[in-house]
């Protein structure tokens, strides 16, 4: 029997991704639970398992190609199956960049009429999102009990790009598009950027255009702590089996500073301030794939030895791309460590976060913090 291989749940905010690498090629005998293929989205690259054992007897998704939650990806024959004449064969590994299928912008199907609005009972945070989107409710599909609307169907909805657009950003906060033939190409190389290095691009440039940003440089005397360091250094690693870093202390100090002063844990929602009573520090890692700011919760319940397990997990893991998406979002305060590239001072960029996605329940806060060495 024939098992579809199809594109998982990805998040809340996010419908769709680029299929990224296969695993295996059409007629390998796999395992199940084994790895089949990788999918990059904006956040961490998702792995997708086989669902049995058997044989992979097609390739419906190639690599490159953009494709939305539920997709079909391929199929498996269960057990000893011989491969089906309709198999699809395996993308070239030779195929130059140029070749690579990328999803066409298809119109969107027409959705089905939504029930009328006196039989809707819309919840307090969709009601929220259609309005601070200006949406008319009749206009989407709910999926919920009785066609009721929830909150993913609204996101799914501005996502889609049927709700008005809103005012386009500057020119210049947008990727720029490729320039066209180059008079010395022959001696370039051309590489494709992964989903996440374009999402970290266009925020970041999106930041410089729209957010407030200020850098402040102060000289601290860390004498005190690098003797602390040296002369516990041995026998923590030996008790705690971690090595005790800098980067416990920064946070520790963080977390002081934002009980002293709550307006820096805290941010803007519409017309209120929303003071956070809670401490989730994002610690940015980087990776051969870009960088990430994977959360350490709760960091002012945490040891010192607790702190540094959790920051080398989670920097060990980014590196190796095992991140959950959960661990990426909602940080409500960030920090990053420049030194340990032998920079001196560092002047970081606030990452902006879309109108779709902060108003999802695990958007993650556009925040982020001045690096510490």
């Amino acid at each position: 029997m024939q098992m579809e291989i199809r594109v998982p749940t990805l998040g809340e905010s996010m419908s769709e991704a680029t299929v990224g690498r296969w695993h295996k090629s059409v007629g390998e005998t796999i395992a199940q639970d084994e790895t089949l293929l990788e999918l990059e989205t904006d956040k961490i690259t998702v792995e997708v398992p086989a669902p049995v054992s058997g044989t992979l007897v097609e390739i419906a998704a190639e690599t490159g190609l953009t494709v939305e939650i539920g997709a079909l990806l391929g199929r498996v024959e269960e057990g000893e199956g011989a491969i089906g004449g309709t198999a699809k064969p395996a993308v070239a590994a030779q195929a130059p960049a140029e070749s690579i299928s990328v999803k066409p912008a298809a119109a969107i199907p027409p959705r089905p009429p939504a029930p009328a609005a006196e039989a809707m009972a819309l919840s307090p945070a969709v009601q929220k999102l259609i309005d601070e989107n200006k949406i008319d409710p009749m206009q989407i599909a709910g999926t919920g009990k009785d066609g009721r609307i929830l909150k993913g169907d609204v996101i799914a909805y501005l996502e889609a790009g049927q709700a008005p657009a809103p005012a386009a950003p500057p020119p210049s906060a947008a990727v720029a598009p490729a320039s066209g033939p180059r008079p010395r190409a022959d001696r370039e190389e051309r590489v494709r950027m992964t989903r996440l290095r374009q999402r970290i691009a266009e925020r970041l440039k999106e930041a410089q255009n729209s957010a407030a940003i200020l850098t402040t440089y102060n000289e601290v005397d860390m004498g005190q702590v690098m003797a602390l360091r040296a002369e516990y250094r041995d026998d923590f690693e030996r008790k705690h089996g971690v090595r005790l870093g800098f980067m416990s202390f920064f946070v520790k100090a963080c977390v002081a500073a934002l009980k002293e002063i709550p307006a820096v844990n805290g941010e803007i929602d519409g017309g209120d301030i929303v003071y956070k009573n809670y401490y989730d520090i994002g610690v940015a890692v980087g990776t051969p794939q870009g960088l990430v700011v994977p959360v350490v919760r709760d960091a002012d319940q945490l040891s010192f030895a607790d702190l540094e397990k959790s920051i080398n997990d989670v920097g060990l893991r980014a590196r190796d791309g095992k991140l959950a998406l959960d661990e990426l979002q909602g940080g409500t305060f960030s920090i990053s460590n420049g030194g340990v590239y032998g920079s001196l001072m560092s002047s970081p960029i606030l990452p902006t976060v879309p109108a779709a996605v902060r108003h999802s329940r695990h958007a993650q806060d556009p925040k982020a913090a001045n690096g510490g060495r």
